[in-house]
């Protein structure tokens, strides 16, 4: 009995004067290095006296800061891995836009190029004949958007506003504007999508001096849609435009894809 109490005193006594050792210097423990230093000391004293503390101590707080490490490394590695993952997923998503964004690009230089068709159409019309319209009548073209969008690119609207100055100069002639959507989304969704495009289109023709009773505005929503995959998508998010000569006969199946 009294053997274990003088290692008890003993071991007391090391440890106090290891850990106002220990105290002085600057670099701060981690929480698992005063676990450690006690029991690795507690240890040692009862295993080999006082020696025997101060070796456990020793131990035991390299033991706990080995421990510490191990685990601040696996929470480094779980927090890379998420970044990494992050990182990937926001890789995708810009394929992705960029792709879409090269597609627009695409489609705008095509749309420009069949509303200019359709212009050149109308001034030749009109310069074959003053006013030209019954040779306009049932002419077509579409103005394509973006998935879910009802925004009109500049070079778009420039387009249209051409096309109105000139369509303006044949009274006689209406212009029905219809708006469609893809398949894609809920039926009042697509419906409300499409009547958003059809007045974005019918705003900039108004804009440039066409009356609004020579603009006749429909929306079809998705109720219209035929296409099965996404080219056969991007050609329905569309407004058709049909020039008609006012008193004269519909366009057959305006809503028809190109």
């Amino acid at each position: 009995m009294n053997t274990v109490f003088s290692r008890a005193v003993g071991t007391i006594g090391l440890l106090s004067m290891s850990a106002v050792a220990l105290a002085g210097e600057p670099k701060p423990a981690t929480p698992h290095e005063p676990v450690g230093f006690v029991t690795g000391g507690v240890i040692g004293a009862f295993a080999a006296g006082p020696v025997g503390a101060v070796i456990g101590a020793g131990l035991g707080t390299w033991l706990g800061n080995r421990v510490h490490r191990a685990s601040d490394a696996t929470k480094a590695e779980a927090t890379v891995a998420a970044l990494q993952t992050n990182e990937s997923q926001l890789q995708t998503e810009k394929s992705a836009l960029l792709i879409e964004k090269n597609a627009l690009v695409e489609t705008n230089r095509s749309l420009n190029a069949r509303l200019d068709d359709l212009t050149h159409k109308v001034e030749a019309a009109q310069n074959a004949k003053p006013d030209g319209s019954e040779v306009l009548d049932g002419l077509q073209g579409d103005v394509l958007f973006r998935t879910g969008s009802a925004e009109i690119t500049p070079e778009i609207a420039h387009q249209i506003q051409v096309l109105a100055l000139a369509v303006a100069k044949s009274p006689a002639l209406k212009v029905r504007v219809d708006g469609y959507a893809d398949p894609r989304g809920t039926v009042d969704a697509n419906l409300k999508l499409s009547e958003d495009r059809a007045n974005a289109v019918r705003d900039l023709f108004l804009a440039a001096g066409i009356a609004d009773e020579a603009l006749e505005v429909n929306a079809y929503g998705k109720s219209q849609s035929v296409a099965a995959d996404s080219d056969g998508y991007a050609l329905e998010r569309r407004v058709r435009l049909t020039l008609q000569a006012q008193g004269g006969a519909a366009v057959a199946q305006v809503g028809a894809n190109p």
